[in-house]
């Protein structure tokens, strides 16, 4: 690390991608952790091995904004797990809109005057996460620390952000146990199920790991549909997140019966099940094969393909009416971009949980013919910076979908 003062004194400027606010200090910026915009803070540098910014961690608030509460959980300053608790819930979704709004701007001169929305009218941004993994720490549940592997135990009565279900369990299977993953199922309901799996072996509950899961426990559901999901594969972790995505893409895409859709990083079926009950000839594709068996489980009328998209792409219908797309946290990328517009769909439905992502396939698919009529954005993981988006695009001009079949998706 390069010489820096262990403590400093700053300003805090707008709030920046990854929940940090920005400050400057004699030509440098600073990221700062556990602050708000227009605060004056005492912060200590966690990484100064940039030259051009350093990291650091508020800690004295000298000069505090009205937003701010004191936080419901006692180590989330050193937890890795929160960004916002000590901020009012409703304001954390005005922060999130800040950065939702200039990324968009910044990345594909995109002017966004959308608000972030919450997952439920109750949201008080505790007690959502219904998937959790712990290490152990002096035999108690223990989560890593900010930008480290070293762990926090978590407080008594367990990590606030957990749902309530999974916590005794998670104690309970901590005291002899290295490493601890708890799923909660039918979390919204009255008696949710809560299996536990210890060093890789079941310890509570149904079987969730993938390939073992109880045929009799549906773990998750959206709509009128219940699908069987994989712990260690992928579904969203907010109990009314598969239902609030679900909704915003059907609304979006308003299908047909008898069009035909493709449905991309489709994980375990959740977009193609839906498209299915609405009359929607589906193909599919996701990398894991896993995950691939249980989409072909969860919707038996749709044809899906295992393996990566832009390779699997040129494989499947080279028409489709609509495409749904929930690429990893890096985006879709360019090539894929060009072959989702060479198929000629009349609309898309691009799911995303990385703003800075989003905009970028957003210029893309400007690039190919596409703009979006409408964006929205949801608060999917309160207490954390990060939020989930819905961007439905359409063609801008058939001369542009003609130009983009002669692009990179061929």
């Amino acid at each position: 690390m390069s010489e820096s003062p262990a403590v400093l004194d700053l300003e805090l400027g707008p709030i920046a991608h990854g929940g940090f606010c920005v400050a400057r200090l004699q030509g440098r910026v600073v990221f700062v952790r556990g602050g708000l915009p227009g605060e004056r803070v005492r912060a200590r540098v966690i990484d100064d091995s940039k030259a051009s910014h350093w990291f650091a961690t508020a800690t004295e608030v000298l000069r505090a904004d009205d937003h701010r509460v004191a936080p419901p959980c006692p180590v989330s300053q050193r937890c890795g797990g929160c960004d916002f608790q000590h901020v009012e819930p409703a304001f954390q979704r005005q922060l999130k809109r800040r950065v939702v709004s200039e990324q968009l701007s910044r990345g594909a001169g995109i002017e966004w005057d959308g608000a972030v929305e919450p997952a439920g009218d109750d949201e008080d941004g505790l007690g959502w996460r219904t998937r959790m993994r712990y290490g152990v720490q002096h035999g108690r549940p223990a989560l890593r620390a900010f930008r480290s592997h070293d762990l926090v135990t978590v407080p008594e009565g367990g990590c606030p952000i957990s749902h309530p279900a999974g916590r005794p369990a998670a104690e309970k299977a901590a005291a002899g146990a290295a490493q601890v993953a708890v799923a909660v199922a039918g979390a919204l309901t009255d008696d949710p199920t809560v299996g536990v799996v210890a060093d890789g072996h079941r310890v509570e509950g149904p079987s969730l790991l993938v390939e073992g899961l109880d045929p009799r426990v549906p773990l998750a559901r959206a709509g009128n549909r219940s699908w069987k999901v994989g712990a260690d594969g992928f579904w969203q972790v907010h109990p009314r997140a598969a239902t609030v995505l679900a909704e915003a893409v059907i609304d979006g895409l308003k299908p047909r019966p008898g069009e035909r859709a493709l449905d991309l990083y489709c994980g375990v079926g959740l977009f193609a099940g839906l498209l299915a009950d609405a009359g929607v000839r589906v193909e599919g594709v996701e990398v894991s094969r896993a995950a691939v068996g249980l989409a072909r489980r969860n919707v038996p009328g749709a044809r899906f393909w295992a393996g990566r998209t832009d390779r699997i792409m040129p494989r499947m219908s080279h028409r489709a009416d609509l495409v749904v797309l929930d690429p990893p946290r890096k985006g879709a990328g360019r090539k894929v971009a060009g072959q989702v517009a060479s198929v000629r769909p009349r609309a898309i439905a691009h799911v995303a949980c990385d703003p800075a992502a989003l905009a970028r396939d957003l210029s893309l698919f400007a690039e190919n013919g596409y703009r979006p009529v409408s964006i929205r954005a949801f608060d999917l993981f309160p207490m954390t910076h990060h939020v989930e988006c819905v961007a439905i695009l359409r063609a801008s001009d058939d001369e542009a979908i003609l130009r983009a079949q002669d692009g990179d998706g061929h």
